[in-house]
């Protein structure tokens, strides 16, 4: 019986429905709030203008190989953000809130990878109140899902 308890708590109750996002100031480079989105739930917005070409956010969480990120792929909603083909940062468990930043065909915001370390980048400027946004780049055997960023130059469903 522990071991299932173990797995409830650690596989299928992260990022839930009921999930409301908390965002770590240490991992913030500007002031961000969240709020319902009109892309999909939750959202991050920018409190204050962010200039362009500056670190935004950095994407945190716990670190899992590939074996844990496939035993997750249950939960009805995933923050795996991967750092290679091996490993992932999984955004539910010690996220900054970062993992609540959706995706957008257009978006403001862009990752960098270095070093075992994802830090969101802004494209352009963006302005106060403005939801943040990055291209989530969904490849190989995940579903498929719809987009619903609302971007003129929306591609469809959110896998290339």
């Amino acid at each position: 019986m522990p071991e299932l308890t173990a797995f409830v708590r650690e596989v299928v109750l992260p990022g839930g429905p009921g999930t409301i996002p908390k965002l770590d100031p240490r991992s913030s480079y500007f002031k961000l709030q969240y709020g319902p989105s009109p892309i999909h739930r939750w959202g991050i917005f920018a409190a204050e203008p962010i200039p362009a070409r500056r670190r935004v956010i950095r994407y945190t969480g716990q670190r899992i190989n590939v074996r844990e990120a496939w035993r997750r792929r249950i939960r009805q909603h995933l923050y795996l953000f991967w750092l290679s083909s091996r490993f992932a940062i999984d955004g539910a468990i010690g996220g900054s809130g970062a993992e609540f930043i959706n995706h957008s065909c257009d978006p403001n915001l862009y990752a960098r990878v270095a070093r075992g370390r994802i830090v969101l980048v802004s494209l352009r400027p963006i302005a106060a109140g403005e939801e943040l946004t990055f291209d989530y780049h969904l490849t190989g055997d995940c579903r498929e899902i719809a987009c619903s960023c609302g971007a003129p130059t929306c591609r469809g469903p959110i896998q290339q």
